[in-house]
């Protein structure tokens, strides 16, 4: 991912087909050891590739991958929901009782 990375923020700035050497001096910047193999087949793979429309397939791609979740918080009615809000007030009473108990604990942080 960070070769991928690296390619596109220098694709970004200006270079339209990034070397090995160019992603390797990128990442020795921030002191990242770069493996040539790994760069090598990654160039291999985007040789001769647009970049922008290689970004908008993989958009598309993603559109349909279920990201789970929303139709879970719309199925409670609206007597679920004023229950849900009493529970998390109770949460929030005990998660304030445990930093309470983490003082008596004999040690600050910063002594």
């Amino acid at each position: 991912m960070k070769y991928l990375a690296s390619y596109l923020l220098l694709a970004l700035g200006g270079k339209a087909s990034p070397s090995a050497s160019d992603i390797t001096a990128l990442l020795a910047t921030v002191g990242i050891e770069a493996e040539s193999a790994r760069i090598e087949s990654l160039i291999a793979q985007l040789k001769g590739k647009d970049i922008n429309e290689l970004i908008a397939e993989g958009t598309s791609k993603l559109a349909s991958v279920p990201s789970g979740g929303g139709a879970a918080a719309a199925a409670p009615a609206a007597g679920g929901a004023a229950a849900g809000g009493a529970a998390e007030k109770k949460e929030e009473k005990k998660e304030e009782a445990k930093e309470e108990s983490d003082d008596d604990m004999g040690f600050g942080l910063f002594d």
